[in-house]
């Protein structure tokens, strides 16, 4: 089903993203400082660009799984209702874990992988999401790390995409519906 047509300003640039993100490596490294090895968790598909920036900017040993959730689907607004489609390969029983989200919005989706993974008796967990909208937000869950605080905007780039698309831009940029 095609979508309206829309432009997309730049709301973050890509030197802004480094930026923040070797300045939330420096906050990661202190706080797990002396960990055997953190097992970073990318949430699926979003996390996957900043995941890759974030653990190259890491001076800690690290491992990287994946885990796949969702609330949107193709949507534009969450449906409030998380599946998880992928679960982790392995195991993070007493290990230091920190979960990687592009962006946390009503806040359910990192609430319930946050308990899901608790279940699994990590050491440690943290979480860290690259954007923040305070204004969606309708569970009591605040990531640890947060790159950059966002008005309600519907955004896409770096990772994060709209039906699919847009997740190659080097950006975070706004949707704009335009006209036909």
């Amino acid at each position: 089903m095609p979508h309206k047509p829309y432009v997309i300003d730049q709301m973050i640039s890509a030197k802004s993203i480094a930026a923040k993100i070797e300045d939330l490596a420096t906050k990661i490294e202190v706080d797990f400082a002396g960990t055997d090895k953190l097992v970073v968790v990318g949430l699926l598909r979003g996390s996957f660009v900043f995941i890759a920036d974030l653990v190259r900017e890491l001076e800690l040993p690290v491992e990287v799984d994946f885990l796949e959730a969702s609330s949107y689907g193709d949507a534009m607004e969450s449906s409030r209702e998380v599946r998880i489609f992928k679960d982790l390969r392995g195991t993070i029983e007493n290990r230091d874990v920190l979960i990687v989200e592009d962006i946390i919005d009503t806040g359910h989706t990192l609430a319930h992988v946050a308990d899901f993974l608790k279940s699994k008796n990590p050491a440690r967990l943290k979480s860290i999401a690259l954007l923040d909208k305070p204004a969606r937000r309708e569970v009591d869950y605040k990531p640890d790390y947060i790159g950059f605080e966002i008005p309600d905007e519907f955004v896409v780039g770096y990772g994060i995409d709209f039906a699919q698309r847009n997740r190659n831009l080097p950006y975070i940029g706004k949707v704009r519906f335009t006209e036909d």
